[in-house]
């Protein structure tokens, strides 16, 4: 039976557990006051995302191995910009199964993605086309005719909508099957267009960079490292690690390295089945020995100081 549903959320670390149909790993610098809306719909064979959000950050997403996911164009707001490239309206990203990305945003931003089995999509094509469409290797930015790309930007917003509105609609049988046939065919339209040339040889050097420092960073979170390890530990020079991050992550090495840690620390202290014993434990589990700077910088990223996270927390499991 189709499935949809929609939630608003106040809180980063739940908004990101909230979505399935991929990993997303979000960073802010900072996220008081900030506020989401997620959006899915799950028909027969096509699912359905698109998040809202009233805050910049950068999000390092794994994509689900086994599923084909394409990133719809926004037409409100500053442009998407997915591994250093700006994607503008009118443009589709075609990703390539179990890519990991990064996805940066300047301000408020309205993400789509929509996602099925790569058996699926090509089957499609064939019955659609009468030939076999190809599966990209890597990400591929793709720019439709106008008409195709607002026909699925169309049926897109029109099914979040009713996912929102009424959902007793979207899960009738009928109706699902009949959004899901036109979705396919405007879909497989836009998709066997040629590619725009933003994806170079070089932009995948660069994307093969960050993605080993998001590899080293899982491994040492823990440990303050300094910009020199962490290019010994990649393997390139100072210089080439701090264009990418900036590219790609809108901030230097070390800044996202800090709120990657900053991260982790809050949600140690808000999440953990058993709370830890103070907050200065944590803390310096992550490489915050300055108690006094580190509490301030927590209190600017997260609105609150880090024994109001903890007290709430012991407070929830008492």
């Amino acid at each position: 039976m189709p499935r949809c549903g929609t939630a608003i959320f106040t809180d980063p670390g739940d908004y990101q557990a909230a979505i399935r149909e991929a990993k997303f790993n979000f960073t802010f610098n900072n996220q008081k006051d900030f506020k989401a809306r997620l959006t899915w719909a799950e028909l027969r064979h096509v699912r359905l995302i698109r998040g809202q959000e009233n805050l910049p950050r950068v999000a390092h997403i794994s994509l689900t191995p086994g599923s084909v996911f394409i990133a719809l164009p926004v037409l409100h707001g500053p442009p998407l910009i997915y591994d250093g490239v700006e994607v503008q309206p009118g443009e589709l990203v075609f990703h390539s199964q179990g890519q990991r990305v990064h996805q940066r945003t300047r301000g408020r931003s309205n993400w789509g993605f929509i996602s099925l089995t790569p058996e699926h999509l090509v089957a499609s094509s064939r019955t659609l086309t009468g030939r076999d469409l190809k599966l990209p290797p890597v990400a591929r930015i793709l720019r439709p005719p106008r008409r195709d790309a607002a026909n699925l930007l169309r049926l897109h917003n029109e099914a979040c909508r009713l996912a929102e509105t009424k959902p007793e609609i979207i899960s009738h049988q009928e109706v699902a099957r009949a959004l899901e046939q036109e979705l396919i065919h405007v879909l497989v339209t836009c998709l066997i267009r040629k590619d725009v040339s933003k994806y170079g040889a070089a932009n995948r050097r660069h994307a093969g960079v960050i993605d080993r420092f998001e590899s080293v960073l899982r491994g040492h979170l823990e440990h303050n490292l300094r910009v020199s390890d962490l290019c010994k530990a990649i393997d390139v020079p100072e210089r080439t690690l701090r264009m990418c991050c900036a590219r790609f992550l809108g901030m230097s090495p070390t800044r996202y390295l800090r709120q990657r840690r900053l991260n982790m620390v809050h949600a140690v202290l808000r999440d953990a089945d058993t709370p830890p014993a103070s907050v200065e434990e944590v803390a310096r589990r992550y490489g915050f020995s300055e108690l006094g700077r580190f509490a301030a910088i927590y209190r600017t990223v997260f609105g609150e100081i880090p024994s109001m996270t903890l007290r709430r927390a012991n407070f929830a499991h008492s």
